[in-house]
């Protein structure tokens, strides 16, 4: 049975909740499994004209009430939600300016060769894949360009991470903050940077987490903006109880 969000905060404008690993945002148009956006309509129905609809590749209007970001669908953690339109309006306004800071936590496969707590930056324009429109692609490790056709549209990104552990020399564990907000940003450069999330199916097919973990081991750890009203916030996700697991049997099979 999928686990319901956990409300960490909420006010008369914004709703903050921990998403967990496994439900999707909103509908796909193709999909019946229960999203996010079905929990909001159950739990908060006078939310159902804040925000703004999307269409779907059969033209049929997807509402998404409420949402101003996004995470993936195996991507747990911490989401603002906005409770009216003048601060829908006023938060995404701070998303398009790359103003909202977003601290994600994840497991690489491999070792990172940075002392620990050092930052690194990876500066890769992002494209969509041609041979797979599902993917994004980055520029290589070591500044090469993406072969021609592999990418449609470049669009910049920029990545700063730093290592937190690395792990049995097979593994490390992460802090990532996506300047920009690119889709599939981290788990596209991460790859580019041959050091693909574990647990991720379609970055990292031949995953060597072991079965750690059973899903993509990233996790939206914190997030800061400002509320309407003027204060600046931040709300953080404990770990969830599976990566935090994960984390856990990775280091007992060193």
């Amino acid at each position: 049975m999928q686990e319901n969000p956990k409300i960490i905060y909420e006010d008369q404008d914004i709703l903050v909740i921990d998403k967990p690993a496994g439900l999707a945002v909103h509908g796909d148009g193709f999909s019946q499994e229960k999203t996010l956006v079905d929990w909001i309509l159950e739990k908060y129905p006078e939310l159902s004209e804040v925000g703004e609809s999307m269409f779907s590749q059969k033209g049929e209007e997807i509402k998404k009430p409420a949402i101003i970001h996004r995470l993936d669908k195996e991507t747990s953690g911490v989401m603002i939600l906005a409770k009216n339109q003048e601060t829908f309006l006023f938060i995404k306004k701070q998303f398009q300016d790359h103003e909202v800071k977003k601290i994600y936590r994840a497991i690489l496969s491999g070792t990172v060769n940075l002392p620990v707590g050092e930052e690194k930056v990876l500066d890769w324009p992002i494209g969509r894949s041609k041979n797979d429109p599902r993917l994004r692609v980055a520029r290589y490790a070591g500044g090469q360009s993406l072969p021609a056709g592999r990418q449609g549209k470049l669009r910049e990104a920029k990545t700063h991470f730093r290592l937190l552990e690395n792990i049995c020399d097979k593994y490390a564990y992460i802090e990532a903050e996506p300047k920009s907000g690119r889709t599939h940003q981290l788990r596209a450069h991460f790859k580019a940077y041959n050091h693909p999330i574990i647990g991720d199916n379609l970055y990292n097919p031949k995953d060597d987490g072991g079965g750690a973990v059973t899903r993509t081991a990233l996790h939206a750890y914190e997030i800061t903006i400002k509320h309407p009203k003027g204060e600046v916030l931040t709300f953080t996700s404990p770990l969830p109880r599976d990566f935090s697991g994960a984390l856990e049997k990775l280091k007992s099979s060193c």
